[in-house]
């Protein structure tokens, strides 16, 4: 259900009101792009049924999912009728179009274009924990995230969100936890992790499938590498990969986890409802855990703590020297 996750912390202002909240995004539906409309957002069911809620409130979560649409237009595409356009206007006039007019040729070219384009659809599934004000997205990009949040914002009346702050970075974390071969419980490192050089040149070393307690990570680190994403696995029932910027990549769930509801003989409807109590029950007690992990959660306007810097390697002893060859100075 959950795969790549961007985590923000709602406002306080803000008061959970389930039937406001559905009337709001009611407003908001997702409608197909128009012949000429390059791209629609909006929101759907859930569940995929037809005119079912558009948040879902199970156990006390909400669930809500934002379907996209958009117009593919390959820009040779765009280009060659532009250049069409252009050698008609020069063939009937004589004069070949300037630059600003070539300019307008191709968003003409585009326009002209947009009904007969294809179409790419995506839905963003929403968690939002009323209780302990938490706005979770589904999603592998910030920048695909932003229709999700501007809508959420514009709709509901103070509904403020900031990103994750916690008093230890991320980045500082992982390579404070390389450095001593472990995480702290009830994490423990996987196998996969992504070092990069914070200069110019971006250097990188990225390890796959292979032990990260090891010397070699370690020198990396203590020459300057910082991680920039770590494989980890909670209580061995979820692993995820960190990144820097506190976002969650290649989230899954230990085939464990949903036992429970294997084999049950439950509808589509009971079998959703376990999923997503299963899935945000988890979740909320991983989430706590990884907050700990990082030292608990800045508050805003708070300092962060002076974090630890990577364990240097031990600098060799000096040589001692012959009392005779003291100078006389010392």
């Amino acid at each position: 259900m959950f795969k790549n996750l961007l985590i923000f912390r709602i406002g306080p202002e803000w008061q959970p009101d389930l039937a406001a909240t559905e009337a709001a995004l009611a407003t908001q539906r997702f409608t197909p792009c128009g012949a000429s409309q390059a791209q629609s957002s909006g929101w759907v069911e859930p569940r995929g049924a037809a005119h079912g809620p558009l948040v879902e409130s199970i156990g006390g979560q909400w669930l809500l999912a934002l379907k996209t649409e958009a117009k593919l237009l390959p820009a040779s595409v765009v280009k060659r009728r532009a250049e069409e356009i252009a050698a008609a206007i020069e063939r009937d006039t004589g004069r070949k179009p300037g630059r600003k007019q070539v300019k307008d040729l191709r968003e003409q070219a585009a326009f002209e274009l947009l009904p007969q384009a294809f179409t790419r659809e995506g839905v963003i599934r929403v968690w939002i924990d009323p209780k302990a004000h938490w706005l979770v997205l589904d999603c592998a990009s910030a920048k695909r995230a932003e229709d999700a949040v501007s809508l959420l914002v514009k709709s509901l009346p103070d509904f403020a969100l900031n990103p994750v702050q916690t008093q230890m970075s991320p980045a500082a974390a992982m390579a404070l936890w390389l450095v001593e071969g472990q995480a702290p419980e009830p994490f423990t490192l996987d196998r996969d992790c992504e070092l990069k050089a914070p200069d110019e040149l971006k250097s990188a070393v990225r390890y796959a499938r292979h032990a990260l307690d090891i010397d070699e990570v370690r020198g990396h680190i203590q020459a300057g590498k910082q991680p920039t994403r770590l494989a980890l696995t909670w209580r061995g029932r979820v692993s995820f990969v960190l990144t820097e910027s506190w976002q969650v990549k290649r989230l899954a769930f230990d085939d464990g986890v949903f036992e429970s509801t294997s084999g049950a003989g439950l509808s589509a409807e009971e079998s959703f409802d376990a999923d997503v109590a299963i899935t945000t029950g988890e979740l909320r007690q991983w989430l706590v855990d990884l907050l700990l992990a990082l030292c608990g959660e800045l508050a805003p306007g708070a300092l962060p703590v002076a974090e630890p810097a990577p364990v240097a390697a031990a600098a060799p002893a000096p040589a001692p020297t012959d009392a005779d060859d003291t100078p006389p100075w010392a």
